[in-house]
């Protein structure tokens, strides 16, 4: 069974170091399960951060998690399981009001993890990846 490397333009794709290309892909599908990286709150276009507004960050980041899945094979309802980075403890009230309101229209909300860890970017308050299924075609 193949695994295959997947990325998306609607969703930003960093360098770790200015003009370097950064050692991993945006997603790995294999096995109808779609494996994504971690993302943030970065405007895909400028790749600048959206907001200093915690839940802004959290909805901009989960946007961009969402295009890669999609990208993948996946929707929104098919997230299987999110791991959440939160920079402020203190900002999970937001965070999850936010997070609630994404996944508000699935049938139901992801399996997760939340564990207070600085992101590696100034400013970055939070940083989501995830486990999604393929959604076979009709």
């Amino acid at each position: 069974m193949s695994k295959i490397s997947v990325s998306s333009p609607n969703a930003p794709k960093v360098g770790f170091s200015a003009g370097t290309v950064p050692p991993l892909s945006q997603a790995i599908v294999h096995g109808g399960l779609i494996f994504c990286s971690g993302t943030g709150p970065l405007d895909p276009a400028t790749r600048e951060i959206v907001s200093d507004d915690i839940a802004e960050q959290v909805r901009q980041t989960l946007t961009n998690l969402l295009a890669v899945v999609e990208a993948a094979g996946g929707t929104k309802d098919s997230i299987l399981k999110c791991n959440c980075y939160l920079r402020d403890a203190a900002q999970f009230p937001e965070f999850n009001q936010a997070y609630r309101e994404f996944f508000a229209d699935c049938e139901s909300f992801p399996a997760r993890t939340t564990v207070n860890a600085p992101p590696h970017r100034a400013g970055v308050r939070v940083e989501v990846e995830c486990v999604a299924a393929v959604v076979e075609a009709d």
